[in-house]
């Protein structure tokens, strides 16, 4: 139950950090969402967009799990992305709208997994259609390093333009969870 409970902290860390992102975004210009700054994707959006992209991705691959996540079966019906920059909404509102799903879904699908689940060796076809497998506990790992990852690439655009984020800590939020108890 050791890895599930990191997992479902994830979850939840991952939640919360899309939330201070996409907030902190809805006061930016359209021109200063868009503008490349020479990181991975380009520009904030094009970073955000990129986490949409890889998320749903790996919530489809994740879907074919022979547990069978109910929390997952919605994403079905989102289109599958074909490039790791496919733009998946033309603005920030319907990104954001995305984004609150895929968090809840992947808060939800958190709370389902069970230890036993880790181990099970997932297949999966990468963009280029190769086909590869891994453990679904390494996957899953994977799944929220690469978030990690990518927000702290957004936090250093933001922090280039000015913005501050705020605390970005899981420390912080695992703290202010402590405190709701």
């Amino acid at each position: 139950m050791y890895f599930v409970n990191h997992v479902r902290l994830l979850a939840r860390y991952n939640q919360w950090m899309n939330e201070k992102l996409y907030n902190v975004c809805c006061g930016l210009s359209e021109e200063s969402l868009q503008r490349d700054r020479k990181a991975f994707f380009g520009s904030i959006s094009g970073t955000l967009n990129h986490l949409l992209v890889t998320d749903i991705l790996w919530l489809k691959r994740f879907n074919s799990h022979p547990r069978g996540y109910k929390s997952l079966q919605a994403v079905a019906a989102l289109a599958n992305p074909l490039t790791l920059d496919q733009i998946m909404a033309p603005s920030l509102p319907e990104w954001r709208a995305t984004r609150t799903r895929l968090d809840e879904m992947i808060v939800n699908w958190s709370a389902e997994m069970v230890e036993q689940h880790l181990d099970t060796v997932l297949e999966y076809r990468t963009m280029n259609g190769e086909t590869r497998e891994n453990t679904f506990g390494d996957l899953v790992l994977h799944l929220f390093n690469h978030q990690t990852h990518h927000r702290g690439q957004v936090t250093t655009l933001l922090s280039q333009e000015g913005v501050d984020v705020g605390a970005t800590d899981l420390l912080v939020l695992m703290s202010s969870e402590r405190l709701l108890k």
